[in-house]
């Protein structure tokens, strides 16, 4: 594979070993980004100069004999939503144009601190509220898989960056999807932590310092094992915290393939899934059969469906609401008032959340101790549960009128864009973690990724088997023409 697809962890190797400087590598990623990023708009901050300034630095410290980290010299980017000292931080509201980060964020001193070289940041759709990626600030970002078609959001930077070679490693965050969504509309690997175990200190607009309920951070990479050592810099408790406790993550709770328990859901009544993402699940189940493991598509928590899903989008739109302006808020109650009470579609279910009482969210968060208690019983057998990160391959653009009234295409019926947040919510309302790995190309040639979902605390379960199917299964490819 050419050097700008490697892993990060090999690249990493390389310049440990001294066979490319760490200026050569992130020259190599710069001219990538020159050549690339035109047509795709993925890295729409630039901090070159600063971090060929740090390149040197790790070069000379290299020759010094010492090795900051396991990502020494390796060349990364941050999502947009990340400060990064000296650069804005705008979430793609234009209001937020101006706002410069005074520091880096906990996530991007840990990276730096393990050797990493930051040198940019990617795009994001506006408040990092969509799942495509586009605002008035930076434009539109384009799947390199198919330029005509999104790459995802909120993540959408991040993951077409790195589909195109542009990065050997990146940053996310996710709510409602915001990793897994790129990760599987660009063919790259994903993790969405268990919720608290990374810091989110530094990923939020000024006068929003408060962790926000089921929202994570997390990263996105080429390889399984980058995610393995990005978690593992990226875990832990946040500065005002790390007096009074630590963490570490258990390992992985079987061996090897022949000792994995896998439930499959291929789709559900909730949230409809196109036919070419439920076979290419389907696949990657019969690759995990054939190698040895215990595979069932028929085991599933005790958990009403439908229930779980209103659940996270009360929870979901409990914790955004909180962003709001005065002005939209109290618009937001107006539309509330005149909601019937027998409506219960998305639009009903988001104006009834946005305006909900402290004591109404103290029902929905019941609701969701409930859940995980049901999903807790079920990994008390099964170790993951594999099921779609979305309802299709990567759709066209559309950035027209609300969220809910764009259509996608499932099966060849329209289905609103908001359904397939079921799937984002499945794992989300419960706190668990989350990996979406490669599974394989739809016949028109894009990308589909299989969602792996484990126990809470279990993010090793996730990645070792997003590990093994890289092995049974295949990993990354490139798309065309970026090879």
């Amino acid at each position: 594979m050419d050097l700008h697809f490697l892993p990060a962890h090999r690249l990493a190797r390389l310049v440990r070993d001294r066979k490319i400087g760490c200026l050569e590598l992130l020259d190599l990623h710069l001219e990538r980004v020159q050549r690339h990023d035109p047509v795709v708009n993925a890295v729409v901050v630039r901090d070159f100069e600063q971090a060929r300034a740090d390149a040197k630095a790790a070069d000379n410290a290299l020759g010094r004999g010492e090795v900051r980290g396991p990502l020494h010299g390796v060349p990364i980017t941050v999502k947009e939503s990340f400060d990064v000292a000296g650069l804005p931080t705008t979430w793609g509201r234009p209001d937020f144009a101006k706002n410069i980060a005074a520091d880096d964020a906990e996530a991007v001193m840990r990276l730096r601190d393990a050797g990493a070289v930051v040198f940019g940041k990617t795009n994001v759709p506006t408040n990092l509220a969509d799942w495509q990626t586009f605002n008035a600030i930076h434009g539109t970002t384009h799947n390199p898989w198919d330029p005509t078609r999104v790459p995802g959001g909120s993540s959408g930077g991040a993951a077409a960056a790195l589909a195109a070679g542009m990065t050997a490693l990146e940053t996310g965050s996710d709510i409602g999807g915001s990793i897994r969504n790129p990760a599987h509309y660009c063919g790259v690997y994903g993790h969405k932590p268990t919720f608290g175990i990374c810091s989110t200190r530094g990923q939020a607009l000024p006068g929003f310092d408060v962790p926000q309920d089921i929202s994570v951070i997390g990263p996105l990479a080429r390889s399984p094992r980058d995610l393995e050592i990005a978690l593992g810099l990226l875990a832990g408790p946040d500065p005002v915290d790390h007096v009074g406790w630590t963490f570490r993550l258990p390992k992985a709770n079987f061996m090897d393939v022949d000792e994995l328990r896998v439930a499959v859901m291929l789709d559900a009544p909730v949230a409809p899934v196109d036919r070419e993402v439920s076979d290419r699940i389907s696949e990657v189940a019969r690759a995990l059969a054939h190698a040895g493991a215990d595979v069932s598509d028929r085991a599933r928590p005790a958990i009403d469906l439908l229930e779980s899903h209103r659940t996270f989008i009360r929870l979901l739109r409990g914790a955004t609401c909180g962003a709001l302006s005065d002005a939209v808020f109290a618009g937001q109650v107006e539309r509330a008032a005149r909601v019937s009470p027998g409506d219960d579609d998305y639009e009903a279910w988001m104006l009834r959340a946005n305006t909900m009482t402290h004591r109404e969210w103290h029902h929905w968060d019941e609701q969701r101790l409930r859940l995980r208690r049901a999903w807790a019983e079920f990994f008390e057998f099964w170790d993951v549960l594999i099921c779609p990160a979305a309802a299709s391959a990567a759709f066209h653009h559309d950035q027209k009128g609300e969220r809910w009234e764009r259509m996608i295409p499932v099966n060849g019926k329209p289905q609103p864009s908001t359904t397939q947040m079921f799937w984002a919510g499945l794992p989300g309302v419960a706190n668990l973690p989350a990996t979406v790995a490669p599974a394989g190309l739809t016949r028109g040639g894009l990308p589909v990724g299989v969602q792996i979902i484990g126990p809470q605390f279990g993010d090793l379960n996730c990645i070792a088997v997003a590990k093994i199917l890289e092995k049974v299964h295949g990993g990354f490819v490139p798309p065309p023409g970026y090879e």
